[in-house]
């Protein structure tokens, strides 16, 4: 390893050292699942500040990766594919070869595939930390069961028996996270880290707040109202399409869904109770960011959340973004006034806030430009300069 100055845009990176990052995460390949988008842009940004990063997980071979099989669960697999991820079939000599490049090895899932992962590392000498993105609700939801306090209590304390207590470093996205592990006796040195969102999101707002003149919503038109997540259970759209019929705005409100996943019929079923049926999408990244810009309100209706980046990347455009405030989320924290709140799982309190901003255009702008100055702490430049302390703190203390 050695010292290296890393010069962005906007500053001077302070000097580090540069390392062989290698991320463990079952599902790397996929634009339906958020940890590994984030795990994407986080591997990108790594290798612009002079990193080389290769990752553990499924899918095709490449340059950069060390490819395990899929790991095909029975009767389940079709369901686990809808959310956008597969399991990782465990191969110890990929592994042990994936381990024996790396400077610093992290996980960033609690399954078969991270722990093996852990135990070879241990056994090579190898520093490593962990990340903890995939909350139990996530997990137990897709069973009908996300309000089982009892079974997701008990998952937590057997991903912490399986691998989080061998770790003395994790990183969580956000205080909420790092709350639920400290209350369950996790020992290790928790990080809380947001993962980030890319510039140019925050790019977008910035020019929509000099550009965009101020938008009258008394106006003629459709009133387009988005929120970006996979369509599942907990992420709760069936919220927001059954709030429309309760605004004094029903008949202008127009819908739009960014994302696939198993909820996707149904969806499209409850949606035709409305005058404008919701409209269903999956975009790159240009183009959600144009549609961010085209669109009037954003709500995050999920249930659970670890910290939600689609919601951040939505108010760093210039968005208001009405927030279900759900004691099993970490999204709450975004709302800079209680205005930007509804009571979670209530469609009628849903449809108040709406028609609140709706009703008070003036000062949703005002808003606007606040949530896009507040969406700056999130830069997932600062994002991966913390985690390269993190990795280089767990490579010091191995020495």
């Amino acid at each position: 390893m050695h010292a290296e100055c890393v010069q962005t845009t906007k500053e001077i990176i302070i000097p580090f050292n540069t390392m062989k990052i290698l991320l463990v995460i079952d599902t790397y390949d996929t634009n339906n699942n958020g940890t590994s988008i984030s795990a994407q842009r986080f591997a990108g940004v790594l290798r612009k500040h002079g990193h080389e990063v290769k990752i553990l997980t499924t899918g095709k071979p490449a340059s950069d990766k060390f490819a395990l099989k899929e790991f095909k669960v029975p009767v389940f697999n079709d369901l686990i594919h809808s959310h956008g991820f597969q399991f990782a079939k465990v191969d110890l000599d990929i592994i042990r070869e994936a381990v024996q490049w790396a400077d610093v090895v992290h996980c960033m899932m609690p399954f078969a595939l991270e722990t093996a992962t852990k135990l070879i590392a241990d056994e090579l000498h190898k520093p490593s930390t962990a990340a903890f993105h995939i909350q139990p609700e996530n997990i137990t939801s897709s069973a009908g069961m996300g309000k089982a306090k009892l079974l997701n209590d008990r998952l937590y304390h057997t991903f912490k028996f399986l691998l989080y207590q061998h770790f003395n470093h994790i990183h969580v996205p956000s205080q909420f996270m790092a709350d639920e592990l400290i209350k369950r006796g996790y020992k290790a040195q928790i990080h809380v880290i947001s993962n980030g969102i890319d510039p140019d999101f925050i790019a977008a707002g910035e020019k929509k707040m000099e550009h965009q003149p101020q938008r009258d919503f008394r106006d003629d038109g459709l009133i387009n109202i988005l929120m970006v997540g996979r369509l599942s259970k907990e992420k709760r759209q069936d919220v927001i399409i059954n709030a429309v019929p309760l605004s004094k705005y029903a008949d202008r409100i127009q819908l739009i869904f960014a994302g696939k996943g198993p909820k996707y019929r149904s969806y499209v079923k409850l949606g035709q109770q409305l005058k404008n049926p919701p409209q269903f999408v999956f975009l790159p990244k240009p183009e959600l960011i144009d549609l961010l810009l085209r669109t009037d309100l954003y709500i995050h209706a999920s249930d659970m959340e670890s910290e939600a980046i689609s919601c951040i990347e939505a108010f760093a455009t210039g968005l208001v973004p009405i927030i279900a405030n759900s004691e099993e989320s970490a999204t709450p924290q975004f709302a800079l006034d209680g205005r930007s709140l509804f009571a979670p799982g209530r469609p009628k309190d849903l449809a108040r806030s709406i028609d609140y901003w709706l009703d008070h255009p003036q000062e949703k702008t005002k808003m606007e430009r606040e949530y896009v100055t507040f969406a700056k702490r999130y830069d997932i430049d600062e994002s991966v300069r913390q985690c390269e302390q993190m990795f280089q703190a767990a490579i010091d203390e191995n020495k």
